[in-house]
C-alpha cells in the first residue's frame, strides 16, 4: 500500500483467513461494515472510502444507526417556528402515514427502493388519497434533506420521480345565480359570508378573523391582517397570514357594500375590534357551526359536493374571467407563487372565445378595406387604442 494510504487506513489479514479494512477519519478509527475474501477487495474499500472523505460525501457508518422515528422526531422539535396548523399536519402524517411503515428502519437503510415500494403501497391501498400520500413523500423527503445536511447521509434516497406532486381533482365552480341561491338559503347571519367569501376571495379562516376596523366600506375595500386557525383539538390560534403576501388589501365589489352595511347593524359585534362573522359571544366562529348550516343550504339548492371553501375557486375564476393577470390575480388572492393564480386564468375560456371573436371582427373589418394602404386595429369596447399603423395586405393576382 502507499505511505498515504497506510497513514491514515490499513487491511490485515484475520484467522479465518479474510481481510479486515480500517481508517481513521479524524482521531476516530472506523472499520469496514464487512470482511473481504482478498486483500485486493480491502484495499479497493479503502480508496472508495478515501476518494469520499476527499469529495466531502463520506458518511460516518455509525451515525446512519439511528431510526427514522428517532430522527423524524427531533427534525420535528426543533422546528419551533411552524405554525400550529402545520405542525399538526407534520405530525400527522408521520403518525398515520410514514413510521408505521418506516420508523423503525435505520438511516442508513432507507434505500430509494425501500421508499418506492413505501410510496408504492400507500398507493395502491387507495387511503390515504393521491394528494396525502403526495404530502407524505414531500415531508419524508425534506426530513432526509435535512438528514443528508447533516452528514448523516450521502445522498437523499427519495428519488421517485413525481412522487410528491400533487394531483388534485378541479373543484367545481359555482354560477352567480348558485351564489346568491346558498345565500337566500343559508341562515340570515351567514348571507353576507357566503357573498364575501365568494367576491373577495378571502380564505375562511381570514373571514373569521375579520374586524370592523379592517373594513372600509366608504372606499370599498378590505385589509386582510389575520387568520384564526383551529386545531384539531377545537383551539383557536389567531395569528397573520402565512406568508407575506397573505397581507392584503382586497377591493370589495360595490354590489357588496350595502349587504355589508345591513350586516354590520344586525350581526356583528360592537366597535372598533367587534368580529365582523362572530360566533358565540365573546367566541370566534366555529367552523362546525358554519358547516352545519352550509350542509343544509347546499342540499336544498342541489349543490352537495359543493365545499364551502369552492367559493373562494368560484370568486377567483370569475376575477380570472375579466381578463385580470397573473400578477393581479396572486395580489387578489394573497398568494406568493404565480401557481395558483395559473390555475383560475386556464377555467377562461369563455372570455377567450369573446376575445377571439373581438379579433375575428376587427379583421374582417380591416380586409374589407382593399383600397387602404394604412389601416387602424381598433379593438371594440377598449378603454385605450394604441394607434400604431397597420400595413393592409397585399392580395395576390391570380395568373
Amino acid at each position: 500500500m502507499s505511505g498515504r494510504r497506510q497513514s491514515w487506513g490499513n487491511v490485515r489479514r484475520l484467522a479465518s483467513g479474510r481481510w479486515q479494512a480500517r481508517y481513521t477519519v479524524g482521531y476516530q478509527t472506523f472499520a469496514a461494515p464487512r470482511t473481504f475474501a482478498t486483500k485486493r477487495a480491502a484495499e479497493s474499500f479503502l480508496a472508495e472510502a478515501r476518494v469520499a472523505i476527499d469529495r466531502g460525501t463520506w458518511v460516518d457508518p455509525n451515525a446512519a444507526h439511528i431510526t427514522l422515528r428517532e430522527y423524524a422526531t427531533r427534525w420535528l422539535d426543533e422546528r419551533q417556528l411552524l405554525r400550529p396548523r402545520t405542525r399538526e399536519l407534520y405530525e400527522g402524517l408521520l403518525r398515520l402515514h410514514v413510521l408505521p411503515a418506516l420508523g423503525d428502519v435505520e438511516l442508513g437503510r432507507l434505500a430509494p427502493a425501500r421508499i418506492r415500494t413505501w410510496n408504492a403501497s400507500l398507493l395502491k391501498a387507495g387511503k390515504p388519497g393521491r394528494p396525502t400520500v403526495a404530502k407524505a413523500y414531500r415531508l419524508l423527503r425534506t426530513i432526509l434533506a435535512t438528514a443528508v445536511e447533516d452528514e448523516l447521509l450521502a445522498r437523499n434516497p427519495c428519488t421517485v420521480k413525481g412522487a410528491g406532486t400533487e394531483r388534485t381533482p378541479e373543484r367545481p365552480a359555482a354560477t352567480i345565480e348558485q351564489v346568491y341561491a346558498l345565500a337566500d338559503t343559508i341562515d340570515p347571519c351567514f348571507r353576507v359570508l357566503v357573498l364575501t367569501a365568494t367576491f373577495t376571495g378571502l380564505r375562511l379562516g381570514e373571514l373569521r378573523a375579520l374586524r370592523r376596523s379592517n373594513l372600509d366600506l366608504l372606499h370599498a375595500t378590505v385589509r386582510v391582517v389575520e387568520q384564526i386557525q383551529e386545531l384539531a383539538d377545537g383551539s383557536l390560534i389567531v395569528g397573520p397570514p402565512k406568508t407575506d403576501a397573505g397581507t392584503r388589501t382586497v377591493t370589495i365589489p360595490k354590489v357588496l357594500i350595502a349587504e355589508l352595511e345591513a350586516h354590520l347593524a344586525h350581526f356583528s359585534e360592537p366597535g372598533a375590534d367587534g368580529l365582523v362573522f362572530p360566533g358565540t359571544i365573546n367566541q370566534p366562529m366555529r367552523r362546525a357551526t358554519l358547516y352545519t348550516a352550509w350542509k343544509r343550504a347546499r342540499r336544498a339548492v342541489g349543490l352537495d359536493g359543493f365545499h364551502f371553501h369552492d367559493l373562494r375557486h368560484t370568486g377567483n375564476t370569475l376575477a380570472a374571467a375579466t381578463g385580470a393577470s397573473t400578477k393581479e390575480l396572486m395580489s387578489r388572492l394573497g398568494h406568493a407563487s404565480p401557481r395558483a393564480a395559473l390555475i383560475y386564468q386556464h377555467a377562461t375560456q369563455e372570455r377567450d372565445a369573446t376575445i377571439a371573436n373581438a379579433l375575428s371582427d376587427a379583421i374582417e373589418r380591416t380586409l374589407a378595406q382593399p383600397d387602404a394602404k394604412r389601416l387602424q386595429l381598433v379593438l371594440p369596447g377598449a378603454d385605450e387604442v394604441a394607434r400604431a399603423p397597420v400595413i393592409a395586405p397585399r392580395r395576390r393576382a391570380h395568373r
